[in-house]
C-alpha cells in the first residue's frame, strides 16, 4: 500500500457550509414564508410537517416538539411514568436517553449491548423487575434494534416500548420504519441528524390517538384553549421557522440517506479483511448511518494521527452512562456492562456525510489502514 498518510486529504466530520451552499435559496424561501406572515409560533406549517412526518414513518400521528430530549420526557409523562418506575435502556447512548428518564422522576436501568452497539434483548429481560414500566431501545448510529425480540419481551411482561429513534429517521427493520414499533418513537432533528433543523428540534410518532392528544396538550402549557389549563404542561413547541426548514429538507432526506449509505458501503468494502471492525448491514436492515462507527485498537492514537492529517473524527460516546459522575446514585460500577465498556475504548465515528466524494472516503479508509500496518 502506498504511503497514503503523506497524501491524506483533509476531510471534515460534518460540512454545514456545503449544505447551506446548495440550499441557500430554499432556506431564504423558508424565512420569507414565515416572516411574511408573522406566524412564528404555531401555524399551518407545523400541521403540514406533522402530517408529512407521520406519512414518512407510517403512523397515525407525529407531534412536533422543540427537541429530541423533550420528545422522550413528554412521552414518558404522557404515559404517567414517574417516581418509583424503572425504564430499561442501554448505557452507551447520548446522555439524553438516561437524563430524560431521570427528568420524569423514574429510574434508568441499564442493559448491555451487542457487537453492533444496540441493546441486547437477553440483557433486557434479565433487567426487568416489578417496577419496570418501559423499555427504551436506542437505535444507535441509524441501525434499528432487534425489535422482534424486544416487542416479544415487552408483550410477555406487559410493559411499554418507547423507541429512542433520535439517530434513525428513515431506518427500517424488516420493512418497517423506525418510530413505528413502540407505543411511541422519539426523534431528534438536531443539526447533526440526517433530517436536520437549523437548531434544536424533535418530534414523536405514534398510532395512539390519546397519547398524541396528550402530547399536544403537554407541549403547550397544558392549555386546551387560550384560557383553560387542563393539566400542568410546559413549553416545547417547535418554532415555525424550524418546521419550515424541516419540511423543505424532508423532501431531500432520501438523497441524503442514499449518499450516506454509499459512503458506508465503500468503507465496509475497504475495511473487509482488516483489523478494523464495523458491523455489516444484515439483509433485514436498512441502515441510514447517522454515524459510521468503527472499532479499533489504539483508538486515541489513531484519532490523533487522523487529526494531524486533517481528517476529523468523533467518539460517540467515550464514557458509558453508568460510569458518568451523575450516575453514581444509581449504584453501578465498572465491569457491570462489559460489552459497552470495551466498545467505549475502541469506537471511532468517521466522516460519512452526504458531501464526501469517493476520493474523500477512500482517503479516510486508506489512512486508517496505513496506521494499522
Amino acid at each position: 500500500m502506498p504511503d497514503t498518510a503523506a497524501n491524506a486529504r483533509s476531510v471534515p466530520y460534518v460540512d454545514f457550509p456545503a449544505q447551506y451552499a446548495i440550499e441557500k435559496a430554499d432556506i431564504m424561501a423558508c424565512v420569507e414564508a414565515v416572516f411574511s406572515k408573522g406566524e412564528f409560533v404555531g401555524s399551518g406549517i407545523i400541521a403540514d410537517l406533522e402530517a408529512a412526518l407521520a406519512d414518512a414513518v407510517g403512523v397515525g400521528h407525529a407531534v412536533a416538539l422543540n427537541s429530541g430530549t423533550d420528545a422522550l420526557i413528554l412521552t414518558m409523562r404522557a404515559l404517567d411514568i414517574g417516581p418509583g418506575d424503572e425504564v430499561i435502556t442501554p448505557p452507551n447512548s447520548f446522555v439524553a436517553s438516561a437524563a430524560a428518564i431521570v427528568a420524569t422522576g423514574a429510574t434508568p436501568v441499564f442493559a448491555d449491548v451487542r457487537a453492533d452497539q444496540n441493546i441486547d434483548p437477553t440483557a433486557i429481560e434479565a433487567a426487568i423487575t416489578e417496577n419496570t414500566r418501559a423499555i427504551m431501545p436506542v437505535h444507535l448510529t441509524g441501525r434499528i434494534c432487534d425489535m422482534d425480540a424486544i416487542l416479544a419481551i415487552a408483550e410477555k411482561h406487559g410493559i411499554a416500548v418507547i423507541e429512542d429513534a433520535a439517530q434513525s429517521f428513515g431506518s427500517q427493520y424488516r420493512g418497517r420504519s423506525s418510530g413505528s414499533f413502540g407505543v411511541a418513537g422519539c426523534f431528534s432533528a438536531h443539526p447533526l441528524k440526517n433530517l436536520n433543523a437549523a437548531g434544536d428540534a424533535g418530534f414523536v410518532t405514534t398510532n395512539d390517538d390519546k397519547l398524541a392528544a396528550r402530547l399536544r396538550l403537554l407541549r403547550n402549557h397544558g392549555l386546551s384553549d387560550r384560557d383553560t389549563v387542563t393539566e400542568w404542561g410546559t413549553v416545547s413547541r417547535l418554532d415555525t421557522l424550524q418546521a419550515a426548514v424541516l419540511l423543505m429538507r424532508l423532501e431531500k432526506v432520501g438523497a441524503v440517506i442514499d449518499a450516506r449509505r454509499r459512503n458506508a458501503a465503500l468503507y465496509q468494502s475497504l475495511f473487509a479483511n482488516s483489523d478494523v471492525f464495523c458491523p455489516l448491514c444484515r439483509a433485514h436492515e436498512f441502515n441510514t448511518f447517522h454515524t459510521f462507527v468503527v472499532q479499533v485498537d489504539r483508538r486515541d492514537e489513531l484519532q490523533a494521527f487522523l487529526m494531524e492529517k486533517g481528517i476529523e473524527t468523533a467518539v460517540c460516546y467515550p464514557t458509558p452512562l453508568h460510569l458518568q459522575p451523575a450516575a453514581k446514585v444509581l449504584g453501578y460500577k465498572a465491569g457491570d456492562f462489559p460489552v459497552a465498556e470495551e466498545q467505549a475504548g475502541r469506537i471511532l465515528s468517521l466522516p460519512v456525510h452526504q458531501f464526501l466524494s469517493e476520493d474523500d472516503t477512500k482517503s479516510v479508509a486508506e489512512t486508517i489502514l496505513y496506521f494499522h500496518l
